[in-house]
């Protein structure tokens, strides 16, 4: 019993070098192929293209927080996805209608609706800082304030789903009421420049493809600091045993909040890149419809592990941009379809086929699933059951392996 104390905390040393490595392997790989590879193989279409998905994907980081370290089904992250996208958006046109000295500064969208001024509450939007700094806390404080008055009321599982649902198509019926100051069902399109820069250039449109890029990598390194930290156990552990976290003295609400909240500022950004990259924001982008598509690319890809979401999400785009070209109405059977398939058959999505071979790798898997022990002992993941924090394809340890009351302690 000795040894295993006086050799665990040298173990565990290891295990955190060794995940770190592998880390800033895995990110120096991803930086290569998305910063060199990409530019360099593919035309400033296909580039664009990728770009739109890299903004997708921000979006599916935030999921995979939200629903497979904490437990919140989202059905709605197109509302946050929408408000960034509209806050840029509108920004965009109130920057090529010109100054309200010269031409009035109104957008051309808002003259054709017959309106000859700009509404009071697009006004500070004019300021490229106000926008900024709108679409960091506009969907964040959002979802904050949402998440708290429905998780105190202990609202979970199917009801917050349905709720989350709901409040994305009311915010696309919103948008579409709205013609003379949203676009209506047609959106807000037509964006000649992105802060200076003229959208037209192809160089212009690489610079945003390598923005897209940058903010996704920092969105899954800020995800990876969430997932192996202290608060990362404590998300797994009120996903798993809410009342038992309770119990212990943790308030579950707070834990939520934060999560969604996190989760509502990655969508609010790749909204924001959206918009330049793609050249439209429409209710058909921010309603229920996309807001299950996300959640499909996240599911597919593993929704509990760091890069599943991110693949999956980027796996499903690019399936759905191809087959919807030759088959404009099989793709979302196709979409169901496989859906279906990984939730009966690979619930860790995708990513459990990973982890699967790893397993093979180390040793028998025993019925329960975890890893077998590397030395008769403790498993390969350092404690009874636990995957390794810094796996990427390593899904969340559950509640059981990580108290939160006792995690990091020694007898």
């Amino acid at each position: 019993m000795s040894a295993v104390t006086t050799e665990s905390p040298s173990r565990l040393s290891a295990l955190y070098r060794s995940s770190r490595a592998r880390v800033i392997v895995g990110f120096a790989v991803a930086a290569v192929l998305l910063f060199a590879v990409a530019p360099a193989t593919l035309s400033t279409f296909r580039l664009g293209l990728l770009g739109k998905f890299l903004c997708l994907a921000m979006v599916a980081v935030g999921i995979g927080l939200a629903w497979g370290r904490g437990g919140m089904l989202t059905l709605g992250q197109g509302v946050f996805f929408g408000l960034g996208a509209y806050l840029m958006a509108m920004h965009l046109k109130l920057a090529d209608a010109g100054p309200v000295e010269g031409s009035g500064g109104v957008p051309d969208f808002m003259m054709l609706y017959g309106s000859g001024e700009v509404p009071g509450w697009w006004e500070p939007f004019r300021s490229p800082v106000v926008t900024i700094l709108a679409i960091a806390i506009v969907p964040a404080g959002l979802a904050a304030l949402l998440g708290f008055a429905v998780f105190t009321r202990r609202v979970r599982g199917a009801y917050f789903a349905i709720l989350s649902q709901a409040l994305a198509a009311a915010f696309a019926i919103l948008l579409i009421g709205q013609q003379a100051t949203t676009g209506g069902t047609n959106g807000l399109n037509g964006f000649r420049s992105f802060f200076g820069y003229d959208l037209a250039d192809p160089v212009n449109k690489r610079m945003l493809f390598f923005l897209a890029a940058g903010a996704l990598l920092v969105m899954v390194a800020i995800a990876r600091q969430l997932m192996v930290s202290r608060y990362g156990e404590l998300l797994v552990a009120v996903r798993d045993q809410e009342n038992r976290v309770r119990f212990l003295g943790y308030d579950p609400a707070k834990v939520k909040v934060v999560a969604y909240a996190v989760a509502a500022f990655m969508a609010a950004v790749g909204g924001a890149l959206f918009v330049p990259i793609v050249g439209i924001i429409s209710p058909a982008d921010v309603g229920v419809v996309p807001s299950i598509g996300f959640l499909v690319g996240v599911a597919i890809g593993g929704r509990a592990t760091l890069l599943g979401p991110v693949l999956g999400s980027i796996a499903v785009s690019w399936a759905q941009t191809s087959l919807s070209e030759a088959f404009p109405s099989g793709w979302i059977y196709a979409q169901g379809a496989l859906f279906i398939v990984v939730v009966a058959f690979l619930p860790g999505g995708l990513a459990e086929l990973v982890t699967r071979w790893r397993r093979s790798r180390r040793g028998t898997v025993p019925d329960g699933g975890a890893p077998a022990p590397a030395d008769g002992g403790t498993p390969a993941g350092g404690r009874p059951g636990e995957p390794d924090p810094g796996d990427p394809t390593a899904e969340a340890p559950t509640a059981v392996d990580h108290d939160p009351a006792t995690s990091g302690r020694t007898a």
